[in-house]
């Protein structure tokens, strides 16, 4: 019963975000208490957001921690929520292009997922800029955006069924992944 509630709710998800969600299907067939942790534990985690004025710093960083994991299937999956969820399509695609810095709030939140990741020597400016201008709580939630976006990515390229590098689209456009190194 677990494991058919869990397919309707994957396939639903899946549906509603044009997503292929073989992986969690495939989880979900193997252990009912593995696909009740994907389903339920990790996006309790993942989806912690923080104080509301916030919000485009945390999809940044999710978008960056995303991105750090897959640049395909999984990376339009978050710039879908984030179009969602009201995050301005111009400053995503600004993102998306290599140009984070452009990119106001959402970019702060891109480049501070990219320095916390890779311990970067403007982590502790980003830190400060982001508790400063939204709180210690904004912190909290973009740290948790940095770590868990990579949490799918890696999850999925583990069990085989990760995809190669591709566009992704921001509304009609199409935008080629350029992430500065």
């Amino acid at each position: 019963m677990i494991k058919f509630l869990l397919k309707l709710a994957t396939q639903s998800f899946a549906d509603r975000y044009s997503y292929d969600a073989a992986y969690m299907q495939h989880v979900t067939k193997t252990s009912a208490s593995a696909g009740l942790r994907l389903a339920i534990a990790l996006p309790l985690f993942a989806q912690y957001r923080g104080p509301r004025a916030a919000q485009e710093v945390r999809w940044g960083a999710q978008l960056a921690s995303t991105l750090d994991g897959d640049c395909g299937p999984c990376a339009q999956l978050v710039a879908r929520m984030a179009l969602e969820a009201g995050m301005p399509a111009d400053k995503l695609a600004l993102c998306l292009q290599g140009q984070a810095g452009s990119a106001g709030d959402l970019g702060l939140g891109f480049r501070f997922a990219r320095a916390a990741i890779a311990d970067g020597p403007e982590l502790e400016e980003l830190r400060q800029e982001i508790a400063l201008r939204f709180g210690e709580t904004a912190v909290v939630a973009v740290s948790f955006a940095a770590a868990s976006g990579r949490i799918f990515p890696v999850l999925k390229r583990g069990l085989g069924f990760a995809k190669t590098c591709s566009q992704v689209s921001i509304g009609d456009e199409m935008i080629r992944v350029q992430l500065q190194k």
